[in-house]
């Protein structure tokens, strides 16, 4: 069969997301950072779902959901604006030593919304990522030292192994529902976060800070003594905490395009 002959690929429009590099100090409208006028939740459950809702939970084996084997509480910080800051729960399952995937919460309440996803990788896996890729990500070395990474009502000693797991570790977290600015259901793009750092942008607002530690009745900054020793990576790779390196986050827009329904001959 001639080339000629082959059939083309069919196109019809779509909507795909575009990655947009910005200035870290240059304030953009990007991942719908406009709120229109706020979305009703919606009315309250009866109690024909709640009976429908316990009824498939006896009969439902939620396998997935039953691996989240720990609960993690952080900060994270706007790729795309980096003046919004926000407390973070993440619920982590462990698909191996070196792979975590995490649901991400706004509280670890019965009603918190779910804000998006991260994934967490060991350096031995960032580090066979591809340049372009890694771009993406953010170390979490400084927020395990600096005590901003806690494992709530679970004592120090016993979270210490996996402190020193994440202190070595790199996370890509992707925000779907901005409820910080008032987003009363999810809207636009999703946003891609970073992790606090040591330097501004990039520094922990105190009030988030304190209003967590009154919650747990902690005091985060007495875990940076016992988190001195905790070992590092030998160097944080310069394609991570990209904004920090280079002065530039990155934005998402949703831009017209046009959708493949039939794949081109291999």
């Amino acid at each position: 069969m001639h080339l000629a002959c082959l059939p083309r690929p069919l196109f019809l429009p779509l909507y795909h997301f575009q990655f947009t590099l910005i200035s870290s100090n240059t304030t953009v409208m990007a991942s719908a950072d406009k709120s229109p006028d706020p979305t009703p939740l919606g009315q309250s459950m009866s109690v024909g779902q709640h009976m429908l809702d316990k009824g498939a939970m006896m009969l439902q084996s939620l396998k997935p959901v039953k691996q989240f084997s720990q609960h993690v509480c952080s900060f994270a910080i706007y790729s795309h604006d980096m003046s919004r800051q926000i407390e973070t729960h993440h619920y982590c399952s462990r698909l191996n030593q070196d792979f975590l995937q995490c649901a991400v919460y706004d509280s670890d309440d019965a009603n918190a919304r779910l804000l998006g996803v991260e994934y967490i990788v060991s350096d031995r896996i960032f580090e066979d990522l591809p340049d372009e890729e890694k771009k993406l990500w953010h170390s979490h070395a400084y927020e395990v030292k600096m005590g901003l990474l806690i494992s709530p009502r679970v004592p120090e000693m016993i979270a210490m192994p996996e402190l020193e797991n994440l202190a070595k570790s790199y996370g890509k977290f992707w925000c779907t529902w901005q409820a910080d600015r008032g987003d009363r259901v999810p809207l636009g793009a999703p946003a891609l976060m970073m992790s606090l750092q040591g330097v501004k942008p990039g520094l922990v607002r105190p009030d988030l800070v304190h209003q967590r530690d009154a919650k747990y009745h902690i005091a985060s900054d007495s875990y940076k003594t016992s988190r001195l020793e905790i070992p590092e990576p030998e160097m944080i790779s310069p394609f991570a905490d990209y904004w920090k390196q280079h002065g530039k986050g990155f934005a998402i827009d949703i831009v017209d395009s046009e959708m493949i329904l039939r794949a081109p001959f291999p």
